[in-house]
């Protein structure tokens, strides 16, 4: 399991200035309702099919040590997930996010999903494996 680049983004929030919040948003890949043989084919292929973003999640950088630990909880849930999509969000004058714009954030990310604009995001496979998606 090569998880360096979630390393890397629990270090960088880490040394932030500003507290942070780190945002993380489940999702699976289906398939479209009304899919053609051939989007079947490649949804099968695993290189196909929607993004659906299906639990989401808010944590301090200090309440994650690994990549393993995230994977952990979110298998505790028994929801199914394909990829997570991370994110981070800077408090402000020394104090964390709060919970109004956490939630705000997590329902952007969520929305940014559904539309495919996830280039802002850090995107892993259940391994921890960093993802490009087109």
């Amino acid at each position: 399991m090569n998880t360096a680049q979630f390393d890397e983004f629990l270090t960088a929030a880490r040394a932030e200035p500003a507290p942070q919040r780190l945002l993380f948003v489940f999702g699976v890949a289906e398939l479209p309702p009304g899919a053609t043989p051939g989007q079947a084919k490649r949804h099968r292929e695993g290189r196909g099919g929607t993004l659906a973003p299906v639990m989401c999640v808010d944590k301090s950088p200090d309440e994650l040590t690994s990549f393993a630990d995230l994977a952990r909880e979110s298998e505790a849930t028994g929801q199914p997930w394909d990829m997570v999509f991370a994110g981070a969000l800077a408090g402000r004058d020394g104090a964390p996010p709060a919970p109004a714009d956490i939630e705000r954030a997590l329902r952007g990310m969520i929305g940014a999903i559904h539309r495919g604009a996830i280039e802002n995001f850090l995107v892993l496979d259940r391994q921890g494996q960093a993802l490009q998606l087109s």
